[in-house]
């Protein structure tokens, strides 16, 4: 299949880069900012402004790790990178972190050369149509022609589903994400796939939101995240607890308005957090102080989250599977001590 060739291509960039990324953490203190692989557009997730300005979920981990390291939010650079191209960018060194909507799976976690830094949105594939098609269920698209893209594990999850359930479909297939919502929008195909937050974003797009459904199927587990090369466990480590940083910080009631108020709890989770206590800082190899700018600069999970994707944005998601476990939830920070 297509998406087998594009993932083993992307495997034998893993020997190219496999000396480079020794020390990823000292190299981005060098050159003062973190490069960081995006996608070409998706809202809420990572997407650029009419300025240039990135802003969604993907991008605010991005500034996380940059305020942890470099102790400014602001010092990152953005690489636009394609479903097909992003394995290959962070594999040759050309980003430093990939935060783009990218599912964590077997192949790409040991393949590939990868590593997941954890999720920081838990999704599922889902379907979406035009009302008057008259389609109820993604049961009843036996026939149907479906737009995809390229590279993904879209194309993966599609292929099994009809097999599984008996039927046939036929692959409309695009490299780019715009590509693919032009082709559906103009009647090229009868069904959009994707993940169930990009069919959200991307069916504000469109040129009558209103006249389509998101069918009520979730065909496949969707864990999202940061990814990191192998070989560097520094590295990891740093991207991982700056995630972890910001779910623990929501956990905990700390957030960009109160932090500042919060250094003075009596609370030790939250002093450890915050750097007023422990050597959390000197066990990352990073200022006592890391977490801390994390939550001041860019907020805590759940203030990321409202922020670009929640009920009062025009995606609309609710928390769901993304609520703290406290909450029923799958989000789980690992203790910050």
């Amino acid at each position: 299949m297509k998406l087998t060739k594009v993932l083993l291509a992307a495997a034998a960039a893993t020997t190219l880069s496999t000396a480079a990324v020794a020390g990823t953490l000292d190299d981005v203190r060098g050159k003062g900012f973190v490069q960081c692989g995006v996608s070409q557009g998706l809202a809420g997730f990572s997407n650029p402004d009419e300025q240039g300005n990135w802003t969604g979920i993907d991008v605010d981990v991005c500034r996380a790790v940059a305020a942890a390291v470099l102790g400014d939010a602001g010092k990152v650079k953005f690489t636009p990178l394609s479903a097909k191209e992003r394995f290959t960018a962070l594999q040759s060194g050309e980003v430093d972190v990939l935060s783009r909507n990218t599912t964590w799976t077997l192949v790409r976690d040991s393949a590939l050369g990868l590593n997941f830094a954890g999720v920081n949105y838990y999704d599922g594939q889902g379907f979406m149509v035009r009302k008057d098609l008259g389609v109820k269920s993604a049961l009843e698209l036996d026939g149907a022609s479906v737009c995809v893209n390229i590279g993904t594990t879209t194309e993966l999850n599609l292929s099994d589903y009809f097999r599984a359930n008996s039927m046939k479909f036929n692959p409309v297939v695009f490299e780019k994400a715009d590509e693919v919502v032009a082709a559906y929008d103009s009647g090229r195909c009868d069904v959009y796939t994707t993940d169930q937050s990009g069919l959200a974003a991307q069916r504000i797009k469109l040129k009558e939101p209103n006249a389509h459904m998101i069918l009520p199927e979730v065909i496949s587990k969707e864990p999202l995240g940061p990814v990191v090369r192998h070989g560097d466990d520094k590295w990891l480590d740093t991207v991982k607890w700056t995630l972890y940083a910001m779910v623990e910080a929501e956990e905990l009631g700390v957030t960009s308005k109160n932090v500042d108020q919060m250094k003075g709890s009596s609370s030790p989770n939250v002093r450890r957090l915050l750097g007023v206590e422990g050597d959390g800082g000197k066990n990352l190899g990073l200022s006592v102080d890391w977490a801390y700018n994390v939550v001041k600069q860019v907020g805590n999970y759940g203030e990321s989250f409202e922020r670009h994707v929640g009920v009062k944005t025009s995606l609309g998601l609710e928390r769901g599977q993304n609520a703290l476990w406290k909450d029923g939830g799958l989000q789980y920070a690992m203790p910050v001590r």
